[in-house]
Order: C-alpha cells, then structure tokens, then sequence
C-alpha cells in the first residue's frame, strides 16, 4: 500500500501566478526529495495546477506537508489560489486520467456539500 495525494489549485489572478509558482517550484523540490517520498509530479490540466504525489505511507506525507516549503505555501496559498487536496491509500499510484476523474469527483462532492 502507499498513500496518494492529489491536488488542484486555481490561481486566483495573473497577479498571484509568479508568487504561486515560486511557492510551487520549492514545494514539489522539497517533496522529491523528502524521506518516504515515492515519486511526485505535476501538471496544468484545464487551468487547474496540479499535483500528484505517492508516498511511503500518509505519516511520511504529513511529515513533508507540515515542514518546509509546503509549509510556507499552505500559509500562502489561501490568499492566491483555492482549491482542493484529496489523499487516500491505494494498492498504487493511479494514472493522470484517474487522478483528474478523483480530484474532479471530488470537487463536484465539495460543491454540493
């Protein structure tokens, strides 16, 4: 088993985009290389930035969410950006298709609350 992480963030103006991506660039540099880490990505699909990051098991993620870099964006990213994180344990990293379907799915739970 490994834990999944899938996230998806709007900039919320152009006038964010370079203080978002400054806090994205260090945030994916800390995650690849973070103890427990098995791999991590990202990708712009529809406007939406996103994430995808497999891990050793969920206390190795929230050890790298709650240090470093990430830390610093989380902080900051309310105020730039809105969006989602969706994690869960899984047998193996889905594709980026699935993850796309699973983060939407879930944006479309969120909405309808």
């Amino acid at each position: 088993m490994v834990y999944v992480s899938i996230t998806g963030l709007r900039i919320k103006s152009p006038l964010h985009a370079l203080r978002f991506w400054w806090h994205a660039v260090a945030s994916m540099a800390q995650a690849r290389g973070a103890d427990g880490n098995v791999s991590a990505e990202a990708r712009s699909i529809e406007g939406v930035q996103h994430t995808l990051s497999v891990w050793r098991d969920r206390d190795a993620m929230i050890a790298y969410r709650n240090s470093g870099a990430h830390l610093k964006a989380m902080r900051v990213f309310p105020r730039i950006a809105s969006g989602h994180t969706l994690g869960f344990e899984s047998d193996r990293a889905p594709d980026w298709s699935t993850a796309r379907d699973l983060w939407l799915a879930e944006e479309d739970r969120r909405r309808s609350g």
